[in-house]
Parts: C-alpha cells; structure tokens; sequence
C-alpha cells in the first residue's frame, strides 16, 4: 500500500445502515476523503465506521470521526465503529472518544445495535 493510502468504501447494509469501510491510514493527508464521504451519505439512515482495516490513525482522524459523530447526531441517527483495530482502540480510549462513539466486534454487530 502506498505512503497515505486510504480506501474508503461506502455501502447500504441490508439492515438499513450505511457502511464506509476504510482501509489504510487515517491521517493528515486522508482525512479529507473521509470527510467527504460522511458528507455524501444519505443523513436518515444510521451511520456505520467499518475500521477492521485501518492501520494507522492521527488526531485529525479522530476529528474526522467526531465529525462523523456529530452529523449523525443533528440528523436524528447514530453512529457505530465496528472492527477497531488495538492501535487504533487505544487512541480512542486515551482520547476519551470511545465514550462517545460504541464500538462493535463487526458490522452486523453494529447495525443491530443500531435498530
């Protein structure tokens, strides 16, 4: 994979949420597409942050998700992290973030929660 290399992926889940699926790194450089994405998914279904495949992540990658957070939040909906890799959990956790945002094994895990 590529220096700053970032997938994001967005999907409907059959449960009725909206999946962005990244893989890579979450940073300075990235974060941007992340955002965009967010903006772009539809504000009345639930939001899901697929993060099995992130590998690295940098405080605007947290800000990303806060605002990830935050739209959800004004729309009426939720949000959900399925797959936090154990970086990536522990920047969470040390940010206090992981207080706000619930965190699920996978994404179906998250989805349910989310009904």
């Amino acid at each position: 994979m590529p220096e700053y290399a970032l997938t994001v992926e967005v999907r409907t889940h059959p449960g009725g949420a909206t999946v962005v699926v990244l893989a890579g790194e979450l940073d300075y450089h990235t974060a941007p597409r992340l955002h965009r994405a967010v903006e772009r998914t539809p504000e009345t279904l639930p939001l899901v942050l697929d993060l099995a495949l992130l590998s690295f992540c940098d405080s605007l990658g947290v800000a990303e998700l806060l605002f990830a957070f935050r739209r959800t939040q004004a729309a009426g909906t939720s949000l959900a992290l399925a797959g936090t890799t154990a970086d990536v959990a522990r920047l969470l956790a040390m940010t206090g973030v992981d207080r706000l945002l619930p965190r699920h094994d996978t994404v179906d895990a998250a989805v349910d929660a989310l009904r």
